[in-house]
């Protein structure tokens, strides 16, 4: 099983220009490591939020792929947005969920998601492509085959509780907000 970096750079690898909204903490901190980016929104607060800011982004610029990275603990904060995002059916949104079972930003708690299976609540809600995968291979091939369908799409990432050493987004919200509208409103 792969750590949260390694599955993200994986990830990050085949991202173009999608937006992408990245969950609060270690998550943020990774991917703006690993590859920072205009398209980058990096959430600096606000847990269990990520996929609801993805489904109104999604659903204000149809036109273009959304891309989620979240986190178990906040998919299980916000859970009314999985049968949101069921219900409207964005066609070009993708939910990736990289779950380690803890709540890793905070002290590794565990969470419920290893006896609650996010990715048949995914399925309940109503996404229309759900996987669960492990290995980098299958990463790759589910991730690339949902970037090439109509969603919404629910990609379950398993991994360890291994962090990146990564500092904090040197960024305050209010620039984050800023470069990333720079983007999406140009």
């Amino acid at each position: 099983m792969q750590s949260r970096a390694q599955a993200m750079a994986a990830l990050l690898g085949l991202v173009t220009e999608q937006p992408l909204i990245i969950c609060n903490g270690f998550p943020s901190r990774e991917a703006c490591k690993l590859r920072d980016r205009l398209h980058n929104f990096y959430m600096t607060g606000s847990m269990g939020m990520t996929a609801s800011i993805g489904l109104g982004l999604a659903l204000a610029q149809p036109d273009k792929q959304i891309i989620v990275f979240d986190g178990d603990g906040n998919v299980l904060m916000g859970m009314s947005s999985l049968a949101t995002i069921g219900a409207l059916k964005p066609k070009n949104f993708i939910h990736v969920v990289f779950d380690n079972e803890v709540y890793g930003s905070a002290g590794n708690q565990p969470t419920y998601s290893r006896m609650v299976r996010l990715d048949q609540i995914a399925k309940a809600a109503g996404y229309v492509n759900i996987e669960r995968v492990w290995e980098r291979e299958d990463i790759l091939y589910e991730f690339k085959d949902m970037l090439s369908q109509e969603g919404p799409s629910f990609l379950l990432i398993k991994v360890n509780e291994q962090i990146e050493d990564a500092d904090r987004v040197a960024l305050a919200p209010a620039d984050i907000t800023k470069r990333f509208r720079s983007v999406m409103c140009p």
